[in-house]
């Protein structure tokens, strides 16, 4: 008897949020964002040693360095810990810091320019009603805290009650086993009855499929973000009866049902 589908984890950016209308580079995003961190700072201490400039470009520095060294360690940047040791090293006593005030003021929300794929919102409810459990798996150096607003300013938030999940949360990118291994426990699924999409061949594809899970890898227009993506898109290794079996490829979620009904034909009868 075929597996029942009980969970489908997705990749976040580039799966189910469109990063192709962004008009600026990563680090000019992060600009106005650490000039309200100095700002709050300075606001409360107004001995403040250094200037916003030399903030920024020190963040930048340490957040392509901890980058650099993810591709290879697969050890996930901390966004939150880079700020504050940025700060601590440009002189600013971060003992005496409120760190939630200061992350509220840095104040990480949807990013302009993201829109979600129009296909993503009708394939979330069919599966919902289907009664698979839904989650979200990003190689993001922001923990889900922060993403989490990115989520409910695009109206998703509601789908993905159980599993939301970032790199900077297990210490570990895609595809590092631990991040699949860890959303399939806040699902309550096996991997033999979980799906995961993602647009990254090495990170997504790779990883679900290195886990025993099956793996859909949405086709778009390939975006770089900057700090925000860092692990390689290298073409996984997979024999034909894998391609078939456990591994397909849409270039719209609208193909989403024809491949769950080859792999799991009872999941439109709300068995999941």
């Amino acid at each position: 008897m075929p597996p029942q589908l009980r969970g489908l984890l997705f990749d976040f950016d580039d799966t189910l949020i469109d990063w192709s209308g962004v008009g600026h580079g990563w680090y000019d995003l992060e600009a106005p964002r650490l000039l309200r961190v100095h700002k709050h700072i300075r606001d409360r201490s107004p001995g403040t040693p250094v200037g916003a400039d030399r903030l920024i470009k020190l963040y930048n520095e340490r957040t392509r360095q901890a980058w650099s060294e993810a591709r290879e360690s697969l050890r996930a940047p901390h966004m939150p810990n880079i700020l504050f040791d940025a700060l601590q090293e440009l002189g600013i006593d971060c003992e005496g810091l409120d760190r939630d005030a200061v992350l509220r003021a840095y104040d990480w929300n949807v990013v302009p320019g993201t829109v979600v794929f129009p296909d993503v919102p009708p394939m979330l409810d069919a599966l919902r009603s289907a009664g698979v459990k839904l989650g979200i798996v990003t190689n993001a150096s922001q923990p889900m805290a922060l993403r989490d607003a990115e989520l409910v300013g695009h109206g998703l938030i509601e789908y993905f009650p159980d599993c939301r999940l970032a790199a900077a949360d297990t210490g570990y990118l895609k595809p590092h086993r631990r991040m699949f291994e860890t959303a399939l426990a806040q699902l309550g699924a096996a991997p033999q009855e979980t799906v995961f999409i993602g647009d990254n061949p090495r990170a997504d594809i790779a990883g679900a499929l290195g886990v025993g899970m099956r793996a859909v890898l949405r086709i778009t227009q390939r975006v770089f973000h900057g700090g925000a993506r860092a692990v390689e898109r290298d073409t996984p290794s997979v024999s034909a009866a894998d391609e078939s079996d456990r591994q397909a490829s849409l270039h719209s979620l609208d193909e989403l049902p024809a491949i769950l009904d080859r792999w799991y034909p009872e999941w439109r009868n709300g068995r999941a």
